[in-house]
Parts: C-alpha cells; structure tokens; sequence
C-alpha cells in the first residue's frame, strides 16, 4: 500500500499546467481511443471487402464455372455415352474451366488455413481431381453406369472448396453466402435430374436405382430451392420469384410429378411423359445459374469496398468521430490555455503582492512614509468568473494587510511622538534637578551628606540615560554632544558611572585613541546598556571585565560578565534584535538590545553577543576607524591584557567632569 502511494505520488502532476493538461487529455484521449476503435473495423469492414473480391475472383467464381461445365459433361456423357462430338465439346468447356480453376487456386493471394482450417486439404482433392479429369473420362467411357457417381462426386468436392470459402466472400452487396450456396446445392440437385432422365432416355427405361437418385434429387430441390429464394435479399428475390413463378418451371415440375407417378421402368422414360422436358430443366437451369451468379459472385464482384453498402454507418462514425476528435483537441487547447494563462497572470500577481509589492510598502510604513492603499491595491468589483473573484479577494487580503500596517504605523508613530514628549519633558526637569545637584555638591561639606548626594546624582544621571533612550527609539538624537575628541579611557569611564553597580566593574588599559566628538554621546550610551546588562544578570561578588584594543579596522571593547550564560537560542535570538533592520517598539521585554541596535545602526558600529570562556557572555563592540582619532601609533598598544595591571576604577564619589559638563 504505501509503495502504491508513493508510486501514485511520483506519477501526479506537479504543476498546475500539468493537472489541467492530465485533466483535458482523459476525455480526448478516451474519445479517441473510440474513434480508434471504429477507424479499425471500418478498415477492417473494407478489408474484408477486398478480401472477398479477390477470393470471388480467384476462387469462387472459377470453382462455379467448373461445377457449371461439370453439369454439362456429365448430361452429355450420360445422354450418349457414344457421342464423341458431343463429348469433346464438353469437354473441352470442362478442360478451360478446370485450367482456369487451378489458375486462381496457384495465384491466390489469400491464405486457405485462414479461411477454414480444412480448406487446404479440400483445395488439393479438387486441383487433383481436375487435374484428373481425363482418367475420369476413361472410367466413365469403359463403364457408363459409374459416369453419374463420379461426376457428382467431383461436384461435391467443389461445394466442399465453396463452402470452406463462403465465411470470407460476402459482401453488403450479396446475399447472405450460406444462402446462396444452398440455392446451388438445388441447381445440382435439378441437373442431376436433367442427367438421370437424360440416360434413362438414353436407355429407354430408369433403372430401380436410378429412380430412387431421380426422387432424392427432386425431394432435394424442392426443398431447398423455394426456402432459399424466400432468405434471399429482396433484389436478388425478383429473379428467383420470377422462375418459380414462370411456365418452363411449371411444366419441369409437372414432368417430375409425372416420372415419380410412373415408378422405375419404360414408362418413365417414355416420350409423352418426358415432353417439354429438355428444354424446360435447360431454360431452369440457365436462368438459376444468371440469378445464382446476381446474388453471390455478380454482386461480390461488382461491390465497392469504399461505398455506402460496406462503410455504412461505421464510416460515417469515422468521419464524425474524427470531427469530434478535433473539435475536442482545439476547445481543449483554448480552454486549458486560457485557463493556464489566467492562473499564472493569477500565481504571478500573488507572487508579486508577496514578494515585492507589500514587502515594499511595509518598508515605507516602517520609515515613516505614507502609502497610498488605492494606488497599491486599486479596488475591484466582484465580477467576472471564479479566477477574477479570487484575483478581488486577493487585492482585499492586500488591502487590509496595508490598511492594518498603515492603522499600526501611526499607532508607532503616535506612540513614538509620547516617547519624544515625555523623553523631552523628563529631560528638562532632570537637567535641572543634576544642575540642582552638582550646586548642592559643591556647598555640602558633611562626608555622609555628600555621598548620599552622590547617589542622587547617579540614579539621576540613570533616569537620564533611560529618557535619551526612548528619544533614541523614537529616531530622534539626544540631547547631549561634544564638538572635540574625547579620549577613549574617559568615554568607557563615562559609560560606567551611569550604572548603579560601578565598583563592580573593572577597566582594563586602554588604548590612547580618542572618539570623535558626534559619537561620543551614542558610544557612551550603547556602552553604558551593554555594562549595565553584564552587571544584573551576573553575581554580585563577580566582577566585569571592560577591555579596549586597537585592531587593524578600529577599535573593539569587549565586556565580559561571569553570569550564568545565555544558550545558543537565546544568543541567537538576542543578536538578531541587535543586527535586524526592524525594531518593534511594541516588544518591551528586551527595550535595552533595541536601543543598543538603534544605536549600532546610527554610528555604524559593529556588535555581537557570543559565549564567554568563563562561562558568562562577552559583549564585542566594534568602533569603526572613521570614528576614532589616534594618541599613539598603531599596533603599540596590543589586546590581551590579562597581565596588565587594571587602570584605577571609577570611585563612587568622583565624576567625570565630562559627564555633568553634557547634560
């Protein structure tokens, strides 16, 4: 079962092409496999047409004559045995007929074990017998009363050969051959008759023998000739009607009542009862042998293989069957084209709303731009056939997933423009209350006093940090900004003293390069994210490690906690918040990756979470070299300064004097 589904699944059309072409083909080909069928037995009916011509021709019609000129000979010899004139001309007529006999049985073209198994056998008795005919002569002339027997069973073995031959020789044009074969087993048995009397007439009496063939033979035509004229086709019936019907019939019917009334003897024989009968039996036997030869081998011989009688219906089944078949092939192209080609334009359109047409207004709605949804998606009535309809519920799922983008841009952007307001509103108040702050600072002079100032100043300095962030992610820059350089020790120093756990983390020696003064403000932020997220999520009595080497393409900073890690999922997921194109602002569960990434995006630096060897995570950013200005040549200064002694850390009661200066 399951090789059967498999083997089902590879034979399946893939395409939609393929499944409508599989779909249009079942029916055409079925169709013409019909038409096929009937183009073949047409074909066959007019082979069988010309079969039977050629086997009437060569076969059927010299076997008649033969059997016609046997007939003849055989009266002549049984009138007068003595009669040479009359014998040689018979003869003569037998000898022409048997030559052409055996002419057409060495010529024929069709094959006699195809016909009828035995036919084969009864061809070679007959060839042999009119080859032979001049030994049956000689019997005939030593022994007169043996001339009937063997003449009729030369005759017999002819109707054999006709009747091996009758399956395959009809034609629509002749009557049925079984038929016909029967109405010449009736001549025969008149002619033997003809041949009986003929004798007995001869010999002036009819032998007790004689009589007994005499009466079988008119039981025999009596019987067989008016039940087969009546099977006959109703042309071919006229001719037969017309010679029972007739006077010569009538009076050969009346000498045969006559001679089986006299019984064997002289008195059958005698001339009052046999008068009128030559010429009656001659004139029946004429007539049956012209209207034998209408409704077989005349008619066989003159039926066309191409006419109405053979193709009939079945040819015009062709004719319209071919018809049908075309008329299917061009409606089943146009329709399975136009079909085709209407859904690929349909596969096409959805390829192009999916990949590049919505993708492209999405992109513009991010930015900030406006979409014109009637310009992207025009709308569509809901006509036309199915396809259509599904190209109009295809522009409604376009235009709802742009209405629903547009609906969700300005909701971003209303809610970017509260960030930006409140942003604005708490920078003011906390620039004031730092200036407030750093004024106190310098007045109180108790150490307690003054260091919980200091705190204050730190979770201010935080709160501003966390304003600058939501101007960040609303696109806007922040306040703060340096025209100068700064150098790069004071910018890490800077960073840390925006976070709360300061002490916890430990500067390394740094290389002496300064950061230009525009990306001064964002360096210190994205660090200042970076060191506070290494400080919450390792252990308090650990420390963070904050590194600086001059590389060939600028300068990297890494930061490195002793925290529990992050698996390769959660780092994975982690840096593509950090490296995507797209922020949303509605995820506010990792605010901090989306402001570093904002950041990143603006400075073009370069940063990257990855696994630390200590077990926790380092933090790798990247400051490009258009960004920094050097203290000191290249490649001086060398990373790796785990044997460096630290630089002094941050103390809580100091500030940088940078870091107030901007706010």
């Amino acid at each position: 079962m399951r090789l059967l589904r498999t083997t089902t699944g590879r034979l399946r059309p893939r395409s939609v092409r393929a499944k409508i072409v599989s779909l249009l083909m079942l029916p055409i080909v079925s169709l013409m496999a019909l038409w096929g069928f009937a183009a073949v037995t047409t074909a066959s009916g007019i082979g069988d047409a010309e079969r039977a011509k050629d086997v009437n021709a060569e076969l059927l019609t010299p076997v008649g004559e033969f059997v016609d000129a046997l007939q003849n000979e055989r009266v002549a010899v049984m009138r007068d045995p003595g009669d040479r004139a009359a014998g040689k001309t018979t003869a003569k007529a037998t000898d022409r007929a048997a030559a052409a006999l055996l002419d057409g049985i060495n010529a024929s073209s069709s094959d006699a074990a195809l016909l009828d198994s035995s036919l084969p056998e009864r061809l070679d008795t007959l060839k042999s017998e009119a080859g032979g005919l001049d030994r049956l002569r000689a019997q005939a002339a030593q022994k007169p009363s043996v001339a009937y027997t063997k003449y009729s069973a030369v005759i017999a073995d002819a109707f054999s050969v006709a009747g091996g031959l009758t399956g395959d020789q009809s034609t629509d044009a002749a009557s049925d051959a079984r038929v016909v074969l029967e109405l010449a087993h009736a001549r025969e048995a008149l002619a033997q008759e003809q041949a009986l009397l003929a004798a007995g007439e001869t010999a002036g009496k009819l032998t007790r023998q004689e009589y007994a063939q005499f009466v079988g033979a008119v039981a025999t035509q009596r019987q067989l000739l008016q039940p087969a004229a009546d099977d006959l086709k109703p042309e071919h019936q006229a001719a037969y009607e017309e010679i029972l019907s007739g006077d010569r019939y009538a009076k050969l019917q009346a000498v045969e009542n006559r001679v089986q009334s006299a019984g064997p003897g002289s008195s059958a024989v005698s001339s009052g009862l046999l008068a009128g009968w030559d010429s009656a039996s001659a004139g029946v036997l004429k007539d049956l042998s012209a209207a034998e030869a209408a409704a077989g081998t005349g008619a066989t011989a003159k039926a066309d293989p191409f006419g109405w009688n053979t193709l009939g219906a079945s040819g015009v089944a062709v004719v319209l069957g071919l018809v049908g078949v075309l008329l299917s092939l061009l409606v089943s192209v146009l329709v399975g084209r136009g079909l085709i080609v209407e859904l690929l334009d349909l596969r096409n359109d959805a390829l192009e709303v999916a990949g590049r047409r919505l993708p492209q207004a999405m992109r513009k709605l991010h930015a900030g731009q406006g979409v014109d949804i009637d310009a992207e998606a025009p709308l569509r009535r809901l006509v036309g056939d199915e396809l259509a309809q599904v190209g109009t519920a295809l522009t409604a799922v376009q235009r709802a997933a742009l209405k629903a983008a547009s609906e969700r841009a300005e909701l971003l952007s209303g809610i970017s423009g509260v960030y930006v307001s409140l942003a604005r509103r708490s920078q003011v108040l906390l620039h004031r209350q730092l200036d407030l702050l750093e004024g106190m600072q310098h007045r109180q002079q108790d150490p307690h006093e003054l260091q919980d100032l200091y705190r204050v100043d730190y979770l201010a300095t935080r709160m501003r940090r966390h304003s600058e962030s939501l101007l960040i992610l609303s696109g806007i820059a922040p306040g703060r900004g340096w025209r100068d350089p700064i150098p790069l020790a004071d910018v890490l120093r800077a960073a840390v003293a925006e976070i709360e756990n300061s002490p916890r983390v430990q500067i390394w020696a740094v290389p002496k390069v300064s950061v230009v003064g525009g990306s001064v403000a964002d360096v210190i932020h994205l660090l200042a994210e970076l060191v506070e997220n290494a400080s919450a999520f390792s252990p308090p009595s650990t420390k963070v490690q904050l590194r600086a080497a001059r590389m060939r393409d600028g300068v990297l900073i890494e930061i490195e906690d002793s925290g529990f890690g992050m698996n390769e999922a959660a780092l994975a997921e982690a840096n593509s918040k950090i490296q995507s194109e797209k922020v949303d602002l509605l995820d506010a569960k990792q605010i901090g990756l989306f402001v570093v990434n904002r950041l990143r995006d603006r400075q073009g630096l370069r940063v990257e979470l990855r696994a630390s060897p200590n077990g926790g995570v380092t933090a790798a950013v990247l400051i490009p070299e258009a960004l920094m200005r050097d203290d000191m040549p290249v490649g001086e200064q060398a990373f790796g300064g785990r044997g460096l002694a630290p630089a002094a850390a941050l103390i809580p009661q100091q500030r940088p004097g940078f870091g107030a200066a901007g706010a």
